[in-house]
């Protein structure tokens, strides 16, 4: 499942699952689904979508409302305009699901519909995407000062395969854990030709700061954590990164004593709770990380998007007056209501409930650990009125640290002008300005 996704593309990425992602891989020919693949992209083209949610499996068909998903595809459509092209589908395994990708090319972006294919030909998964492009190293990443190496985050059911990148050299080195935005997020934190996460991870290795970085749990198990009707972002998020900074700290070659916790978007929204689960992490850092409830932040989001162009459509202001009305009834939940094992806006009732109230930079303000916040001056969905706020909370600490960074946008990636969706589809590159802000402060 994927919950809302404040850094997504697209609002029709937060809206569809994304498929299970097992790894395992069979030997049992599977039937081609292309053909079936091509007649979705035409139905939704043709706005057939009762064609595709008859497709769906049981965790798709739990996870998004029929009206939901033809509300966030209009959504979609009204930002990029009409198809122009598409290329032929390419079939990928995934265990013994079937993935699909078609580029397509419309007025005003290039994107990848995505479709996941249980062995039955059932839909479990749905993407639109910015279109993939071949991802090379930035030039601040020193290939011989780091290696990497396969790791598993945890154990059980919800164990999740991870990359460790250690600096060259003996240790023990600080290590930072790097905590996903919302949504099914890979370790990279790929969002179409950009991984902020890998930036991070090579940029800091090879200024001698060890980086791990882990699919989420919501990447690896999307269908199962989609069917999980008490679904809280302890499940979610802050369980897996306990279980990563205890794999860590079991490191000879880390140094226990300095350990620290990034997170990103929503990552960064839960950095104080992180913080306040484990007291003995050395430092917390916050990019981006939302203030604002999640039902709120959509509803600002959408009003941006659908005002970038001086012209709100009907889909547009469709979308906006349903997050107001999901907000209004998220609102209003009562204890009564945690007993109905029902979804708002894609997400449980549980959820919810688990973040009302929540303020984090009043949370963060009563940690023991110091802080780094950084924000970048042109993101539309965390945006500087967030950063403030963190800023007002934390003013009296004199172990806080503050960066503003003016051409950033939510990906850390460089722009000008007004911030918009378009542009995360544009190849770049953390800047190595953020990366030497991280490392130092580390090494402070």
């Amino acid at each position: 499942m994927k919950l809302f996704q404040a850094r997504t593309w697209l609002t029709l990425v937060a809206l569809l699952a994304a498929g299970a992602a097992g790894v395992a891989q069979t030997s049992t020919p599977a039937p081609s689904r292309t053909a079936q693949a091509e007649s979705i992209l035409d139905a939704l083209l043709a706005r057939d979508f009762g064609k595709v949610t008859a497709q769906f499996d049981d965790g798709m068909k739990a996870a998004i409302p029929g009206d939901a998903f033809a509300t966030a595809w209009d959504r979609t459509t009204a930002q990029v305009g009409k198809l122009v092209t598409r290329r032929p589908a390419a079939e990928q395994r995934r265990g013994a699901d079937t993935i699909v990708v078609i580029a397509c090319q419309f007025e005003k972006a290039s994107l990848e519909l995505a479709v996941t294919f249980t062995a039955s030909g059932q839909i479990s998964g749905i993407q639109v995407r910015p279109a993939a492009a071949p991802w090379a190293p930035p030039a601040y990443a020193a290939a011989n000062r780091f290696t990497e190496r396969d790791v598993t985050v945890g154990t059980g059911e919800w164990k999740l395969p991870g990359t460790l990148t250690m600096p060259a050299g003996k240790g023990p080195f600080p290590a930072v854990v790097l905590v996903h935005g919302s949504g099914a997020n890979d370790r990279d934190e790929s969002l179409g030709p950009n991984k902020t996460f890998k930036d991070l991870a090579l940029g800091l290795a090879s200024r001698g700061v060890a980086v791990l970085r882990y699919d989420k749990r919501t990447f690896v198990y999307g269908v199962k954590v989609a069917m999980n009707t008490r679904l809280t972002v302890k499940d979610e998020v802050i369980d897996d990164v306990l279980a990563a900074v205890a794999l860590l700290r079991a490191d000879p070659a880390i140094d226990s004593k300095r350990m620290f916790v990034l997170g990103h978007s929503l990552g960064g929204m839960l950095i104080p709770r992180i913080g306040a689960a484990d007291p003995a992490l050395a430092g917390l850092i916050v990019m981006a990380g939302l203030v604002r409830p999640l039902d709120q932040a959509l509803i600002d989001q959408l009003q941006y998007l659908a005002g970038a162009d001086g012209t709100v459509t009907p889909a547009e202001q469709q979308a906006i007056d349903q997050a107001r009305r999901a907000s209004a009834e998220i609102a209003a939940l009562t204890a009564d209501d945690l007993k109905t094992p029902r979804a708002i806006s894609n997400a449980p009732i549980s959820y919810w409930a688990d973040l009302r109230g929540y303020d984090p930079p009043a949370v963060a303000a009563r940690l023991p650990q110091r802080m780094l916040i950084l924000q970048g001056a042109r993101d539309y969905q965390v945006t500087t009125a967030d950063f403030d706020r963190w800023k007002a909370a934390l003013a009296t600490r004199k172990d806080v640290e503050f960066h503003l960074y003016q051409t950033l946008n939510h990906l850390f990636l460089s722009g000008i002008g007004k911030s918009l969706p378009a542009e995360y589809a544009v190849p770049g590159h953390v800047p190595e300005e953020v990366i030497t802000d991280i490392a130092n402060w580390i090494a402070r």
